[in-house]
C-alpha cells in the first residue's frame, strides 16, 4: 500500500513540474525536446540571405539535391537546410508536418569564374521534376515543392528568364510549377542530414533515388 502511494505521489510530482515546464519554459521548447529535436536559438543559426554568389534551390528531398551539387565544379560550401516557412525557426520534424511550410532547400555558394548562374538554372532543371506540384515522386508535401530562392535582382531576373526559356522548350509534358521567390532566413538541417549519400550509399533511399539520379547526371556515385 505504501508503494502504491509513493508511486502515485511521484506521478502527480511529474505532471506538476511537466505543467511548470510549459509555463515557464514555453510549450514549443519543450515540444521541440520531445520530438528529439534540441532546442534551438533561431537568431545563432538562421543564415542573412544577403549573400554574394549564393543560390538555394528546392528540388524535392534535399539528400539528393545535396548530392548532385557536391559534385559539380565551381560550387562549394553545399548544405541542406529549410528556407521559406512562417515561423523563426525550423526543424525536421516540423517541417515535414506542414506546420511551418517551409521547403526542404540546398543552399551553396558557386565560383562564376568556373559556373555561372544560368548554368546552374540549367542543372536546376535537370535535377528535379519541375512539372510535379508539392511533391517529386513519392515524396508528397509543400516542404517538397519546386522553388529558386534568389538572393539578389540579377539573380530573380535570370531565374524568371530561364524557366520561360524551360517551360517554352517543349522538353516537359506539363507546365512548369517552379516558383521563384525572395530568399529568406536559412536554417541549416540537422546533422544526422548533412553529407547524407556519401556517408550512407547503402541506405534504400540512396540506391534507388540518388544513385539513378547521378547516373542520369553522368555524375560519380559514391563507392561502398
Amino acid at each position: 500500500m505504501i508503494k502504491a502511494w509513493n508511486t502515485i505521489f511521484l506521478f502527480s510530482a511529474a505532471i506538476i513540474l511537466l505543467g511548470l515546464a510549459f509555463w515557464t519554459v514555453g510549450a514549443p521548447t519543450i515540444i521541440a525536446k520531445l520530438e528529439g529535436s534540441s532546442a534551438r536559438d533561431p537568431a545563432a543559426l538562421a543564415v542573412s540571405p544577403e549573400r554574394e554568389n549564393t543560390a538555394t534551390l528546392g528540388t524535392g528531398c534535399f539528400w539528393c539535391t545535396e548530392a548532385v551539387l557536391q559534385r559539380i565544379e565551381g560550387v562549394s560550401d553545399v548544405l541542406p537546410g529549410y528556407m521559406g516557412g512562417s515561423t523563426e525557426d525550423a526543424f525536421y520534424r516540423r517541417v515535414i508536418s506542414g506546420q511551418t511550410d517551409h521547403v526542404e532547400v540546398v543552399q551553396f555558394t558557386y565560383d562564376p569564374e568556373i559556373i555561372s548562374y544560368a548554368e546552374i538554372l540549367d542543372l536546376f532543371w535537370q535535377m528535379h521534376d519541375p512539372t510535379q506540384l508539392n511533391r517529386q515522386g513519392n515524396d508528397v508535401g509543400r516542404h517538397y515543392r519546386s522553388v529558386i530562392f534568389v538572393h539578389s535582382d540579377e539573380q530573380k531576373e535570370k531565374a524568371k528568364e530561364a524557366l520561360q526559356d524551360e517551360d517554352a522548350s517543349g522538353r516537359h509534358a506539363r507546365p512548369i510549377v517552379t516558383a521563384i521567390e525572395p530568399a529568406m532566413n536559412f536554417y541549416p538541417a540537422e546533422e544526422e542530414h548533412l553529407n547524407y549519400y556519401n556517408e550512407n550509399p547503402n541506405a534504400r533511399y540512396c540506391r534507388s533515388v540518388i544513385e539513378p539520379k547521378l547516373r542520369e547526371l553522368n555524375l560519380p556515385t559514391q563507392e561502398r
